[in-house]
C-alpha cells in the first residue's frame, strides 16, 4: 500500500479524495441498483457492479496517466480538439442515439461502448480557455481577439451542445464565463458575450417556435420543468419529491449500507438521485455534508495549487477543470433537495454512469499533473537546451 501511494504523483489530498468518492460510489451504487437488476438481469445485480467497478478502475488508470503527462501538453492538444470536439458534437446531433428526443450519445466502434460527448467537450474547451487567456495575459484583448478567440469557440460548443442537453449548455457558458473573470478579461467583453449569448437564444426559441423547424425538440420539457419547479403535485417534480422522502427517511445520523427503502420506488436513485439515496442510508451528517465536504477539499486543494503554480494556463486549468467538476457536483445536490429544477447533471465519480466517468477523471488527472509540476518543475528554455563541452 506504502508503494502504491509513493508512486501517486502530484497531490496526496486529491488522490485520497477521489478514492473516497470511489468508494461511496461502490457502496452506494451496489445497494440502490437492485430494482434495475430485476428489470433488466432477473435480478442479480453483479453485472451492474462488475461493469461499475471496471468504469471506476478504468477511470483511475485514466487518471494515473494524465497526471504524469506535463500539462502544458494538454495546451497544445487543446487547439486540435476544439475542432474534433465541434464534429463529434455535430455528428451526435445527426447521428446520435435518440432518447427522450435528446441525441446525446454516439457509440465507440469496436469496443461497442456509446459515450456522451458533451462530457468530453466539457474539459476540451476549459483547456482551450485556459490556453487562449493564458497566451493573451499580458496583451489587450481587441474585439477580434475576443470574437475569434472566445465568442465563436464558446458559442460553437455551447450551442452544439444545447438542442440536446439544457442544463449541461448552460452549466458550461456560465463555467466559461467564471474563467473568463477569473483570467481578467475586461468586463465590458464579459457583458458583451453574455448579451449576445442571451439575445442569440431567445431568437431562436421564437424561430424554432414560429417556424416549427424543431431545432430545439426539448423546449416544451424545458419550459414544463421551470414553470412547475416547486408543485408538489406536478408530475415534473415526481423526482423530486420522492427524492425528498429519502432523505427525510435517513435523518441526521447513519441507517447503515443496504438499508434504503427508496431503491424501490426513487426514479434513478443509482444516477442522477444517489445523493438522496445516499443520505437515506448514511444520514444527512456523514451522507449528506461529508459528501459535500469530500468536493469542497478538492476545490480547495486545487484553488491552493492553482495560487502556487507559476504559469497562467496551469492556474487557469487547474480552477476551471475543478470548478466544472465541483459546480455539477452542487447542481445535482441542489436538485435533490428542490432548490433548483429538474437537470438531469450525474454527480461526478458517485453516479452510476459510463464514459463520463473516463473524462471526469481525465480532468482530475489534467489538475494532478498541475500539482506534479510544484514537485518536478518544468525547465526553462535554458534548462532545456543541451550543454555543450568546454571549449
Amino acid at each position: 500500500m506504502s508503494n502504491l501511494i509513493h508512486k501517486l504523483r502530484g497531490d496526496r489530498v486529491i488522490w485520497m479524495t477521489v478514492l473516497f468518492l470511489g468508494l461511496i460510489s461502490l457502496l452506494a451504487v451496489y445497494s440502490s441498483i437492485s430494482s434495475l437488476a430485476f428489470k433488466r438481469e432477473g435480478g442479480s445485480t453483479l453485472h451492474f457492479l462488475f461493469k461499475h467497478g471496471l468504469m471506476l478502475a478504468s477511470g483511475g488508470a485514466i487518471m494515473y496517466y494524465a497526471s504524469t503527462l506535463r500539462y502544458t501538453y494538454y495546451s497544445r492538444l487543446s487547439m486540435l480538439a476544439i475542432p474534433v470536439t465541434a464534429g463529434l458534437l455535430l455528428l451526435t446531433l445527426l447521428l446520435g442515439s435518440n432518447i427522450n428526443d435528446a441525441s446525446r450519445w454516439i457509440t465507440i466502434p469496436i469496443i461497442n461502448q456509446s459515450f456522451q460527448t458533451s462530457d468530453l467537450a466539457k474539459v476540451v474547451l476549459v483547456v482551450y480557455l485556459a490556453r487562449v487567456i493564458a497566451k493573451q495575459k499580458d496583451e489587450e484583448w481587441t474585439l477580434r481577439d475576443v470574437v475569434v478567440k472566445l465568442m465563436v469557440p464558446i458559442g460553437a460548443i455551447c450551442g452544439l451542445i444545447l438542442p440536446a442537453n439544457f442544463s449541461t449548455a448552460a452549466l458550461l457558458f456560465l463555467l466559461c464565463m467564471i474563467i473568463m473573470f477569473i483570467g481578467q478579461v475586461p468586463m465590458k467583453w464579459l457583458f458583451a458575450i453574455v448579451g449576445l449569448a442571451v439575445g442569440a437564444f431567445m431568437l431562436l426559441i421564437m424561430v424554432n417556435e414560429a417556424f416549427d423547424l424543431g431545432v430545439l425538440p426539448r423546449v416544451e420539457t424545458w419550459e414544463k420543468r421551470i414553470s412547475s419547479f416547486g408543485e408538489a403535485d406536478s408530475d415534473a417534480n415526481y423526482q423530486v419529491e420522492h427524492a425528498k422522502i429519502a432523505i427525510a427517511s435517513g435523518g441526521l445520523l447513519p441507517n447503515g449500507p443496504g438499508s434504503g427503502a427508496s431503491r424501490n420506488w426513487l426514479p434513478h436513485p443509482y444516477s442522477d438521485m444517489i445523493y438522496a439515496f445516499i443520505i437515506e442510508e448514511y444520514g444527512s451528517i456523514i451522507g449528506g455534508l461529508g459528501l459535500l465536504l469530500l468536493y469542497l477539499i478538492l476545490l480547495f486543494r486545487s484553488v491552493r495549487i492553482a495560487g502556487r503554480v507559476e504559469k497562467p494556463f496551469g492556474s487557469l486549468a487547474a480552477v476551471g477543470l475543478s470548478l466544472m467538476l465541483v459546480l455539477q457536483a452542487m447542481i445535482n445536490m441542489a436538485v435533490a433537495v428542490n432548490l433548483v429544477p429538474v437537470t438531469g447533471q450525474p454527480l461526478p465519480l458517485v453516479s452510476m454512469g459510463g464514459t463520463s466517468i473516463w473524462f471526469t477523471s481525465l480532468a482530475i488527472g489534467i489538475v494532478l499533473s498541475v500539482s506534479r509540476s510544484l514537485e518536478d518543475p518544468i525547465p526553462t528554455t535554458d534548462e532545456q537546451r543541451p550543454r555543450t563541452a568546454a571549449a
